[in-house]
């Protein structure tokens, strides 16, 4: 008998794409994202996904079948748009037959998609839009799903709040697409309203980076359940010719720095020095640094705390499959009240 009738009606659409029980994704954290937490989610019926990151080929090979020894449940992989090695890391994807791909950071580069989909082992391609006209595209062009996020969300945002692109975005695609809302969510109320809206299902990063089964540093963990949810803000871009992508993390001196490094990129870009896709690697590969410093190393002055504004509702230590238990029985408390 299923404990969570209304939410599971809701969800079904999501849990039938994704092959899970519940329509709940992990967001893709470096460096939290890995093995032991992406198996779990999986394991407690939720859809773990890995963060491939700046990962080598060999490294994300050796990730997924770690991953594969630590749960027979179905997980994805996020995988970089403008990695340099895209194509290779599709390639270690297909041989791992790993089902959902997920693309992130930018519009897929010409091919990549059909990559995916025309292997000997095709995965469904999971895209994020931050337009409806972008949205609307990326789904004509082989995107089988849809994952829209707010700026609210940790990590890298976009400018609109999640409340405003589902109001804008659901109504439209809803009907005929799988679309995940993400972005601030942190109870299972909020999970209920979008569900509503016509979402198939969600995505939630923050909420599991201090599950118990996360690898993060436990000063990681205590910085986040310090947190209030001001504390979680967006990098500022430095020069308007070097188009970063902001991110919200908590402020430390690792913000700061980010700031410095960005000049220090921007002197190379007006010396001419590097092209503009070798400046935004580079910014990429920092944060990889600034992260593992805090994730790993537990150093949370000097390294990135990405975290979203939900972080706030973060005060201890749960297993994932209390995390989503709870999270399911706030979202059908919802719906029966209604």
């Amino acid at each position: 008998m299923n404990d969570y009738p209304k939410t599971s009606r809701l969800m079904q659409r999501g849990a039938e794409f994704l092959g899970t029980e519940y329509a709940i994704m992990c967001g893709a954290m470096s460096w939290v994202s890995e093995r032991n937490l992406v198996s779990a989610i999986s394991n407690a019926g939720g859809f773990g996904v890995i963060a491939c990151g700046a990962m080598t080929p060999e490294l994300l090979d050796t990730e997924i079948a770690e991953t594969r020894k630590r749960t027979d449940k179905p997980f994805g992989v996020n995988l970089i748009t403008m990695h340099p090695d895209l194509f290779e890391l599709i390639a270690v994807c297909e041989r791992h037959a790993v089902g959902h791909i997920v693309l992130a950071g930018g519009i897929p580069p010409k091919g990549s998609v059909e990559a995916i989909k025309g292997g000997r082992n095709p995965a469904k391609v999971v895209v994020f839009a931050p337009t409806l006209a972008l949205a609307k595209k990326l789904l004509r062009s082989g995107g089988d799903a849809l994952v829209i996020e707010g700026m609210e969300a940790g990590g890298h945002i976009g400018p609109v709040s999640t409340s405003v692109l589902a109001q804008e975005m659901l109504p439209e695609l809803a009907e005929d697409h799988v679309v995940f809302v993400a972005g601030g969510i942190g109870r299972g109320q909020a999970i209920a309203g979008y569900l509503e809206m016509g979402a198939a299902g969600v995505q939630l990063g923050t909420r599991f980076a201090c599950a118990t089964e996360s690898i993060a540093h436990e000063n990681f963990k205590k910085a986040f359940f310090r947190a209030n949810a001001r504390d979680a803000v967006a990098s500022v871009q430095v020069d308007p010719r070097l188009p970063v992508i902001p991110v919200r993390a908590l402020k430390n001196k690792g913000t700061e720095a980010f700031t410095d490094k960005q000049r220090e990129v921007a002197g190379t870009l007006d010396r001419e020095e590097i092209a503009m896709a070798e400046a935004q690697l580079q910014i990429e590969h920092y944060w990889a640094g600034a992260l593992r410093r805090a994730v790993i190393d537990g150093d949370v002055e000097n390294g990135s705390l990405m975290a979203g504004q939900s972080v706030g509702m973060l005060k201890e230590e749960e297993p994932v499959a209390a995390i989503i238990a709870k999270l399911m029985e706030q979202s059908e408390g919802a719906l029966g009240r209604r």
